[in-house]
C-alpha cells in the first residue's frame, strides 16, 4: 500500500465497514438485542507492505525520544540491572490501570510471589510476567513471533476462573467494544470477523518484523492495528501494549530496560482511546505522537528514579552503620532494589542465607527503618517503603509531565 499524500505521511485508507449476519448464541438480554440479525464490522487495511516516509514535523521529537531512551539504557541498564524489574512492574501496573485493573502495591507484590491476593493483584502480576516474556523473546530472537504473543496471553489468563480455557487462543467468536453485553448493538467498535483474525495477524507480524520503518511509527502502528484486530476475547489492551516494548527491543532501541510508557498513555486515557479511534479512520499520527511524547517523558523521569535509587541504597547503608560485603544485610540491600516486597523464602533465595543468619539480617533492616513488616507470622512480608514510594512517585511524575507536555503542544 502506498501513502496517497506525501504531505500527510501517516494517513492512509480508513477501516472499511462490512455488514455481516449475526445470530445471538445465547437468547438473553433485551428484545432489541435478540432482534439483531445483521451487524456492521470494521475491517482494517492490511499493512505488511505499507510504504512509509518520515513525518517531518514529528521526526525531531521521535529522534529525541529514542536518544533519551538509548541514554537511559546505556547509562543505567547495565550498571543497575535491578532497575529493569522496577520499571517493568511500573509499566505493567500502568497498563493494567488503563483497563481499570488496580490493586495496592502490597497485594501486587504478594501476587508476584505466589501469595494470597485479590483478583486484580493476581491479574496485574500475570500481566507483568506476560510483558517480560514477550520482550525477552523479541530480544533473544530478533523477531516478533506469534507463538510468543500466544504464550503471553496464556500467562495472562491461565489462572483466571472464567478465561483459563481461552488462554493463549485467538477468538473464534465475534467480539465488540462498548454497547450491550448481549450483542454488538450500539457498540463503539466491532472488530473484523473471527475467520479473518489469522490472516490479519500474519500481516501484522510481517509489518512488525520490517526494519525500514521508523521505530516509534512501527511500534505505534503495530499496537493500533493489533487493537483493531482485537484477536482475543479479553486482554487485547494489555497484550497489545506489550508489543510496543517488543518492537523497541527487537529494533535495539532498548537492550536492558523497559521504560514505563503506559504511565504516559494513562495520563490521557480518553485521548489514548481517541487516538485508536483516529487510527481506524486512517490517521496514525495521533497515536504516533502520543507514543513519542510518552517515551520522551518516561525516559527522562526514569533517569531521575535511577539516581534516586542510588541515593536510597547509600542512605540504607549509612543507616546501618555500614555493611560487610557478602553479609546477609549487604545481600538483602541489593535484593531490595529489585524486589522491594519480600518474603522469607524470597529473601533466602535471593541472598543464599537462611535460618538465624537471615533473620538477624532482616531484623537489622527492620530496626534501621529499611524494612516494614506486615501480616501474620505464617504469611509475613517485608516492604522497602522508600523504593515503593519512589515507584509511585515515578508514575505520578510521568502522568503529570505528560499532561503538561501535551497541553503545551
Amino acid at each position: 500500500m502506498t501513502i496517497p499524500d506525501a504531505d500527510r505521511p501517516l494517513d492512509w485508507a480508513p477501516h472499511v465497514d462490512e455488514v455481516v449476519p449475526w445470530t445471538q448464541t445465547v437468547p438473553q438480554g433485551p428484545r432489541a438485542d435478540r432482534a439483531v440479525r445483521e451487524i456492521v464490522v470494521r475491517r482494517p487495511p492490511t499493512i505488511a507492505g505499507l510504504s512509509m516516509t518520515h513525518d517531518r514535523s514529528l521526526k525531531v521529537t521521535m529522534d529525541s525520544a529514542l536518544a533519551g531512551l538509548a541514554q537511559l539504557d546505556l547509562t543505567h541498564g547495565r550498571k543497575l540491572g535491578a532497575l529493569d524489574q522496577l520499571l517493568l512492574r511500573t509499566e505493567s501496573v500502568s497498563s493494567s490501570k488503563i483497563e481499570n485493573i488496580e490493586a495496592s502495591l502490597g497485594d501486587y507484590g504478594k501476587a508476584l510471589h505466589g501469595g494470597r491476593a485479590n483478583a486484580s493483584a493476581v491479574s496485574m502480576a500475570a500481566a507483568t510476567r506476560a510483558l517480560a516474556d514477550v520482550i525477552g523473546d523479541a530480544g533473544r530472537t530478533g523477531q516478533l513471533r506469534l507463538e510468543a504473543m500466544l504464550a503471553a496471553h496464556h500467562q495472562l489468563f491461565e489462572r483466571h476462573p472464567e478465561m483459563h480455557t481461552k488462554a493463549g487462543r485467538t477468538r473464534t467468536v465475534q467480539n465488540w467494544i462498548g454497547g450491550s453485553d448481549y450483542s454488538p448493538r450500539n457498540a463503539l467498535f466491532v472488530p473484523p470477523p473471527p475467520d479473518t483474525v489469522a490472516g490479519y495477524l500474519e500481516d501484522l507480524f510481517a509489518f512488525a518484523n520490517r526494519d525500514d520503518v521508523p521505530v516509534l511509527v512501527q511500534a505505534a502502528v503495530v499496537h493500533a492495528q493489533f487493537e483493531s484486530i482485537h484477536p482475543f476475547v479479553d486482554g487485547n489492551g494489555r497484550i497489545g501494549r506489550t508489543l510496543i516494548h517488543a518492537i523497541l527491543r527487537r529494533r535495539r532501541a532498548t537492550r536492558n530496560l523497559t521504560v514505563p510508557i503506559a504511565s504516559g498513555l494513562v495520563a490521557h486515557r480518553d485521548r489514548y482511546f481517541d487516538a485508536l479511534a483516529a487510527y481506524r479512520e486512517g490517521h496514525a499520527r495521533p497515536m504516533v505522537g502520543m507514543l513519542t511524547n510518552a517515551t520522551l517523558v518516561a525516559s527522562h523521569e526514569a533517569r531521575r528514579t535511577a539516581t534516586t535509587i542510588h541515593e536510597i541504597s547509600r542512605e540504607w547503608e549509612e543507616s546501618l552503620g555500614g555493611v560487610l560485603p557478602g553479609s546477609p544485610e549487604h545481600r538483602l540491600l541489593r535484593l531490595l532494589v529489585a524486589e522491594p516486597i519480600i518474603t522469607v523464602d524470597l529473601a533466602s533465595l535471593g541472598t543464599g542465607y537462611a535460618g538465624a543468619e537471615l533473620r538477624h539480617g532482616i531484623d537489622r533492616l527492620e530496626d534501621a527503618g529499611v524494612l516494614t513488616v506486615k501480616g501474620r507470622r505464617s504469611q509475613r512480608i517485608w516492604t522497602a517503603t522508600a523504593i515503593l514510594e519512589e515507584l509511585q512517585d515515578l508514575t505520578v511524575r510521568i502522568e503529570s509531565v505528560t499532561r503538561r507536555v501535551d497541553a503545551s503542544g
